[in-house]
């Protein structure tokens, strides 16, 4: 059995007879209708677009209820599209790994045709050309990261890709965003036709950092003559050119050699994972959870496809904006930092497995349940308290979801700000509520700095994850050992003051106190870091 348009012909029965769902619809007529009227094209084809959005779409094209498919783009690593996706006609399989124990297999062929986001490649960058300027063209979307759209380094200087393509214009730009406002000048050029460009990535406020980013470009062209003066108006005018606000939820960790192997079971071939050139650990099958929510809002100025009879949410910006701080800093995300942290420092290697330790599970119910959920705004769409007890029941103690905590600790310097100094800054503003009686943020705030010794419970040493700010505050830890009597704590007091990382000043609201206590008790001795839980977490 071969993951191709020939290979599921070929042995149709037999990838039914192994449990596999295939596509449904006429695949020749409908890749006919993306190439007369395409509808809908995605940038960054990764493995959350392919468990998600491509397997909503291909529900639509089995239901009738859509005629048209996907088109997807890569700007970044060429060779996801070269090695991965088109040796495959596009085709993926995706396992979603259910709570119960089971695997629902399904082959997911809702990409029609796939493209290397590359202005040197005349072939290619025509055809997207071509694709940016049909009238029918409703969505541009993207899954690039949040770092896919920063514009700086971290000093705030200009990338020198973008710089050189802020200078040469938009005919043959390197920069991936550059590549893509090249595109929707095309657009502008064939008669200013509208789209909506739709951040579906998981950071807060999406839509206006890929609106920063447009217009930085635009402004830059046209300010410099390398574009028609009309062109930053155009990105500029919601009428034409709308950037949605979203909010994605679904866990979907890197390819698991378990599940690779439950498919060669099967007769799959050809199923091996690949590492590019640019370190882009890619495979032809995708694991995810079962649960999986995407919120947009509703601002589509050349219509939208009804992606909501596929379960997708279409609602008002102010909504999506509760949806995501709910799940952001609530309900998941300071749940998953917190099993992240404590599970580096314990030794654990899977999410699932934290969930199995009762101090653990008690700790981050504490984070969610009594210290979050009642500074929460409930948007009305998704109850937050039951968007809580799926996380704590059945997501995040799923033992067939292959997530490590290493995965999530990283850039963990990034993340606490939104996930525990929004809830501070909650209390803080409410009279009826007293950041003093929040007692386990600051345990995990003080989890994070023993984390940041690189040196675990045991006393062994641990590759801390990636995280941009390690050079500069792991210096606050290096003076501490385990087993100090009485360490300087006051090492640590231009750490907590940082505002960008806490989300407020620690030392400002008097809840340093408690963080270095914390932290002090964890340093007595191998062993502490589990006796501190075992105290605090009632």
């Amino acid at each position: 059995m071969k993951l191709t348009l020939e290979g599921i012909k070929k042995d149709r029965d037999a990838f039914l007879a192994a449990g596999y769902r295939l596509p449904a619809f006429d695949y020749s007529q409908v890749a006919e209708n993306t190439q007369k009227r395409p509808v809908w094209i995605h940038f960054g084809a990764g493995n959350i677009f392919k468990a998600f959005q491509a397997n909503v779409l291909q529900t639509l094209l089995n239901e009738g209820v859509m005629d048209t498919g996907l088109i997807a783009a890569e700007g970044y690593d060429y060779e996801i599209i070269e090695k991965s996706s088109r040796p495959h006609d596009n085709l993926s399989i995706l396992a979603t790994l259910k709570a119960d124990n089971t695997v629902e297999k399904t082959v997911v062929g809702s990409i029609m045709r796939s493209y290397v986001l590359d202005s040197k490649n005349q072939a290619e960058f025509s055809a997207l050309k071509r694709i940016f300027s049909s009238p029918s063209l409703q969505m541009a979307s993207f899954t690039i990261t949040e770092k896919g759209y920063s514009l700086t380094d971290a000093k705030g200087r200009l990338l020198s890709a973008v710089s050189e393509d802020f200078a040469s214009g938009p005919q043959t730009p390197d920069s991936y965003l550059g590549k893509v406002v090249s595109l929707l000048y095309a657009r502008y050029l064939n008669g200013k036709l509208p789209i909506a460009m739709v951040s579906m990535d998981n950071c807060s406020h999406n839509g206006d950092k890929l609106y920063a980013a447009v217009t930085a470009y635009a402004d830059a062209w046209c300010d410099k003559g390398l574009a028609e003066a009309g062109f930053s108006a155009y990105v500029r005018n919601p009428l034409s050119v709308s950037f949605p606000w979203t909010m994605i939820d679904k866990i979907t960790p890197r390819p698991d050699a378990r599940v690779e192997a439950l498919l060669k079971e099967d007769g799959l071939e050809e199923l091996d994972p690949v590492v590019t050139s640019k370190n882009t650990y890619i495979a032809p099958f995708v694991n995810a959870e079962e649960c999986e929510y995407l919120v947009i809002e509703d601002s589509f100025p050349n219509g939208r496809p009804p992606l909501d009879k596929g379960g997708i949410i279409f609602t008002d910006r102010e909504t999506v904006d509760k949806v995501e701080k709910m799940k952001v800093c609530t309900c998941l995300n300071p749940l998953h930092t917190t099993l992240a942290i404590f599970g580096c420092l314990l030794g654990y290697t899977l999410i699932s497995q934290e969930m199995k330790n009762p101090l653990l599970k008690k700790l981050v119910e504490q984070i969610g349940y009594k210290e979050g959920l009642p500074v929460v705004v409930d948007p009305g769409i998704i109850e937050p308290k039951a968007f809580i007890d799926e996380v704590v029941n059945v997501r995040i103690p799923n033992p067939f979801l292959p997530d490590t905590p290493q995965r999530i600790a990283t850039d963990t310097s990034q993340k606490l700000a939104i996930r525990f100094g929004e809830t501070i800054k909650a209390y803080e503003k409410n009279p009826s509520l007293d950041t003093a009686d929040l007692k386990y943020i600051p345990l995990v705030f003080a989890g994070w700095l023993r984390y940041l010794m690189g040196v675990d419970d045991q006393g062994s040493p641990f590759a801390l994850s990636p995280d941009p700010l390690l050079e500069s505050v792991t210096p606050y830890v290096s003076g501490f050992s385990l087993g100090q009597a009485q360490p300087d704590l006051s090492a640590l007091d231009g750490l907590l003051a940082n505002e960008k990382i806490f989300g407020v000043d620690l030392t400002a609201n008097g809840m340093d106190g408690l963080v270095k206590k914390y932290f002090s008790e964890m340093l007595k001795c191998p062993g502490a870091v589990n006796n501190v839980l075992e105290k605090y977490v009632q």
